[in-house]
């Protein structure tokens, strides 16, 4: 269990010091505010014994800070603020138990900024991959509201149902890829391992056979001649996707397709609206303006079209206009939903009602993916068995001939 050196003012008005052990710094304070001390210092100290995963976390120095680990970090410091722990001494805590050394020079900063007289949310603008442009909006507005622990939970409830979201899209779109790597695999394996055996028993009797069996037998024979090159043209081909996908165009192309493609576009068209609505229902909620909220809702928005759906919007705010104006000349958000913004607006509960929109389609985004699921999976199976059967085919039928023409 590890230790912290404790300095503590009593009831008495005397400083005393000494060590104590709990399993987090958040637990050695309460134990000693416990026994009516006003905690002055703690301070974790250090663990001489060989640590093992620490000298695995050195040889993993590299890896980069997940969005699991600033989740874990926010829940944690929450719980730290609520408990009475000042901000430099929970981040101090935190920083220890912290396995990543990335992160945990990054919690250092933060300190390092605080302690030079910037605030929280200055501090970790300074960190962008690790905290976005809503997290640093949340906490600036709980800064000058006082409710910076409350807050902090608000975050991290977000942030763990975005990151649920998230796992259930990529699960929902890993699947269709691997069964579709199945059956490009099982093709090749067909036609540069087994078509090819035949080719010697069709050898010379190319006039009785079938045009398919032709066709493949041919292709069959450029994959085995010219793999290198194929394999050159696979590489050449994904890299080019990816870099193309990292250009404004590229990626504007990839963002229309998800929208318009069959089976997908159900699905993230839901997955854009619930997260744009609950961002900005969480940030308005939160007391961040008007206008900031939407900027910041449409920076993470997800896609192309709809951060410049919410752009547009934020020029008609800032013309005096209402958001649901703008809205209505979009077809990215159903009209119930338009409608539902409008109420809102006039009701002057604008936050909570994108709050209930944003949870009910967050539903409809399970839904959807789950309808997609369940109509992908027969849908694969019939087109990988169309390939196999074809390929079955092709060298069945012209055995099947010969045999009659010999038989004859």
């Amino acid at each position: 269990m590890p230790s912290y050196q404790w300095e503590v003012r009593t009831t008495a008005g005397s400083v005393e010091s000494g060590l104590i052990q709990a399993d987090t710094v958040g637990a050695a304070s309460l134990k000693l505010r416990s026994q009516g001390h006003h905690v002055l210092k703690l301070i974790p100290q250090v663990d001489r014994r060989v640590n093992w995963s620490r000298v695995w976390e050195v040889l993993n120095a590299g890896t980069g800070p997940s969005q699991k680990e600033v989740l874990d970090f926010t829940v944690q410091l929450a719980v730290m603020i609520r408990a009475g722990i000042n901000l430099r001494m929970a981040l101090d805590g935190i920083a220890e138990q912290t396995s990543n050394a990335k992160f945990r020079r990054v919690i250092f900063q933060i300190r390092a900024d605080i302690e030079s007289g910037k605030s929280f949310s200055e501090a970790i603008s300074r960190h962008p991959k690790l905290f976005n442009s809503l997290y640093v909006n949340m906490v600036r507005a709980s800064e000058m509201s006082g409710s910076f622990a409350k807050m902090l939970d608000r975050i991290a409830g977000f942030m763990a149902q975005q990151q649920e979201t998230r796992k259930m899209v990529v699960g929902a779109s890993i699947y269709p890829g691997v069964i579709a790597t199945m059956a490009i695999g099982v093709t090749v394996f067909l036609l540069t391992f087994v078509l090819p055996r035949f080719a010697g028993v069709f050898k010379g009797k190319e006039e009785v056979l079938p045009g398919p069996t032709k066709m493949l037998l041919g292709l069959s024979d450029w994959m085995v001649t010219n793999w290198h090159l194929l394999i050159g043209m696979v590489a050449a081909a994904a890299i080019g996707l990816i870099f193309s996908l990292r250009t404004d165009v590229g990626q504007r192309v990839a963002d229309r397709l998800k929208l318009i493609v069959p089976l997908f576009s159900r699905m993230f068209r839901a997955l854009y609206v619930s997260r744009s609505l609950q961002t900005m229902g969480e940030l308005l909620n939160a007391g961040v303006p008007v206008l900031d909220a939407v900027a910041v809702t449409g920076d993470i928005s997800g896609n192309c079209q709809y951060r410049d759906l919410w752009r547009r919007v934020q020029s008609s705010v800032r013309e005096g206009r209402k958001i649901h104006e703008e809205l209505e000349k979009s077809a990215l958000l159903p009209g119930s939903v338009v409608q539902m913004v409008a109420a809102g607006e006039e009701s002057g509960r604008l936050g909570e009602v994108l709050a209930e929109v944003a949870d009910f389609y967050h539903r409809v985004l399970r839904d959807a993916i789950k309808a997609m699921t369940s109509m992908i999976e027969p849908l694969l199976i019939v087109i990988m068995g169309s390939i196999v059967g074809f390929i079955a085919m092709a060298i069945i039928l012209p055995i099947f001939k010969m045999s009659s023409l010999v038989s004859g």
